[in-house]
Parts: C-alpha cells; structure tokens; sequence
C-alpha cells in the first residue's frame, strides 16, 4: 500500500510544502508571506494558526483530501541537542519547539503544524534530523577554552540524507561506513560520520571550519577580540560580519558562487583568489575529518548547491581526493529528505526516536 505524506518546511519568510505518495512529488509549492504579515504577530509560535490555515487552503484548492493522508513531517527546529534519527512529534517535543528551548526559529513550526494537523485526522507525526543534531565525540567538544566548548549545529538534514542514500546505493549499511560529508551551501559543513554518527563536525553557522558564501567560519581569534573592543562596531555588527556579511559577501559582495565564477571568467583576479582559497579552506577540513577517521575513509560525499560547480568539485577532488573515493550529490533535496526519514519509519527500516 502506498503512503501519502505532506511536508511541511517552514521558513522566516515563507512555507515550503510537498505532498508526495511513497517518494514521489505529487505536488509542492512555496507559500510566501509579506513582512506586513509576519509583523502582526509577536512570536514566532504565534504565526501557527496564520499558516496552517495557509497550509489547508492550499489543499483545497488542489482539490486534494487531506484526510487521504498517512503522515505528516516537519522541519525539526532548534530542540535541545540530539541525536540524529526520526522522532515522533510528543508533548515533550512540542513544548520545547512552542518555547524556543534553544531559540525562536520558524523551522520550529515545523513540528507544531505537523503535530497539529496530524493530530486533526489521526495520523502520527515526525521531524527529521534538525539542525541540532549532536553525535559528537567526547574529545571533539573541547575548544581550548572551557567556557567556549565546540558544538555540533550543521545541515544535519542534508549530510544524513546523502550519506544514507549512498549507503543504499553502495548496497551496504550506513552504519557500517566511514563517511566525510562536505556540505556547500549559504554555510559549509564537513562531518565526519562513523558507524552511522557523526562523530565531529565544524560548526557550519558562526564560528569555525572554511569561509562559506555568508560566513566567515574560523577567524583569527586574538585579531577578533581587538576588532569587538576597537569601538567600531556593536555586538549586532560585529556578529553580523561573521554570520551573514562574511565570506564571500565580504570579499566579492556576492553570496552566489555562480556569480564568482562569472567574475572570474571575466577576468577577476580577486575573486579568483577568493575561490581559490574556499577551495583550499574546504579541502583542509576534509583532510581534518579523515584524520578524525583515522585514515579510514570508505567516501567522500560532496552535497550542497555549490556542489553544482564543476571547478569547485573538481579542484576539491585534485586537493583531498587522495583521501577516498568521490560521490558528488548536488543540490539539497529537503522535502525527499524529509519524506524519506518518515517513511523509514513507517515502513520499518527504523524506530522513531524519543526525545
């Protein structure tokens, strides 16, 4: 029997939903939501009932039974650390998503509306992998400065999403696999994953690992503190050079790397350099991650929209190839991703998780 599932991905600025039967896309659409209207409500939870009925329209209009529905996924949003897997959407879990345990984000309506339309015709409910997944190693938390411990926030979704379906195409267990998966998007992340957890990572939003297209990464710590006390910038500033306003909007004003390229196929010696050095910081951090394999690496996935950009992939190839062999998956399918940490659920490959 085939399963019919909607998937809800909530943004800060709009609603992603996809309904699919089985892994098949049935339809999707991008419900976007004007400033005006998102100023009306105090809180992020506040906006729930505004955009499931959004949600429930749309269903009516294409003239689709929601009652015809099996399941219903989410977002997962920023929940206290976990570890990665499909979990049903509890009382527990939805208080902490209503709250903010770890910050108001609009990927925490997610698992509200899931819960709640699920709820509303007696299906169960799930998210998948969110961005606070924690699997890492005990020796890989330590920063150097007790009060500064390393954590683990990166695009869990996407780097469990490749690195299963490379294991199903390997034909071999993902627990049975050393994996570094690089993930190249508005941020970049590089996981180690070992026997299906991802051991280390670089934190991918505000601090650590390679410069991505918004974001600085690793800085010079010591010339940082200088920069916070010269009496230039405000906290807000200065956080914003390092998540948003950093990498390559900082050097070359862009946050596309298709732009870069076309910078550089003009002529551009600088934004040559900067590629140049992306490149060379992401293949660093795969060649930290194989040594937190232990040299035991079975692949490397490289995911992400950047992973589209054939110089990229290739000179990442020349510079860590060495290491193991290459699957390239671009792009980052969230919706499939989604569907399919449910439907292993559903169909038995996997137990939902408790939080």
């Amino acid at each position: 029997m085939s399963i019919k599932s909607l998937i809800i991905n909530p943004g800060s600025t709009s609603t992603k939903i996809g309904v699919f039967e089985d892994e098949t896309l049935l339809f999707e659409e991008t419900l976007r939501h004007s400033t005006e209207e998102i100023a009306q409500y105090a809180s992020i939870v506040d906006q729930k009932d505004f955009r499931k009925n959004i949600i429930i329209n749309l269903l009516k209009e294409k003239d689709f039974d929601i009652n015809s529905l099996n399941m219903i996924v989410g977002r997962g949003g920023m929940l206290k650390p976990i570890p990665g897997g499909t979990y049903a959407v509890s009382d527990a879990l939805l208080e902490d998503l209503k709250i903010g345990v770890q910050g108001q984000h609009a990927s925490n309506l997610g698992g509200i509306l899931a819960r709640e339309i699920g709820d509303s015709i007696g299906v169960p409910s799930y998210i998948v992998d969110p961005v606070v997944v924690d699997e890492l190693m005990p020796e890989a938390r330590l920063s150097g400065v007790p009060e500064l411990p390393r954590i683990s926030v990166f695009h869990a979704l996407n780097q469990k999403a490749v690195a299963k379906r490379y294991a199903k195409e390997a034909g071999k267990a993902y627990d049975s696999l050393n994996l570094i998966v690089v993930h190249m998007g508005g941020g970049v992340s590089v996981g180690a994953h070992k026997a299906g957890k991802v051991i280390d990572v670089f934190n991918a939003l505000d601090g650590d690992g390679a410069f991505s297209p918004e974001r600085a990464g690793g800085v010079p710590s010591g010339a940082l503190i200088k920069l916070c006390f010269s009496g230039k910038y405000s906290e807000k500033e200065i956080y914003k050079k390092i998540c948003g306003n950093g990498g390559f909007n900082a050097y070359v004003n862009t946050n596309d790397m298709r732009d870069v390229a076309k910078m550089v196929d003009g002529g551009d010696e600088h934004a040559k350099l900067v590629r140049d050095a992306f490149i060379l910081q992401v293949a660093k951090d795969m060649g930290s991650m194989a040594c937190v394999l232990e040299g035991k690496v079975d692949q490397i996935i490289i995911t992400g929209g950047i992973a589209y950009d054939k110089y990229v992939v290739s000179q990442l190839k020349e510079r860590a190839g060495w290491i193991a062999p290459v699957t390239v998956y671009p792009g980052e399918d969230e919706l499939l991703a989604l569907v399919q940490g449910g439907l292993r659920v559903l169909n038995g490959e996997e137990k939902a998780m408790e939080y």
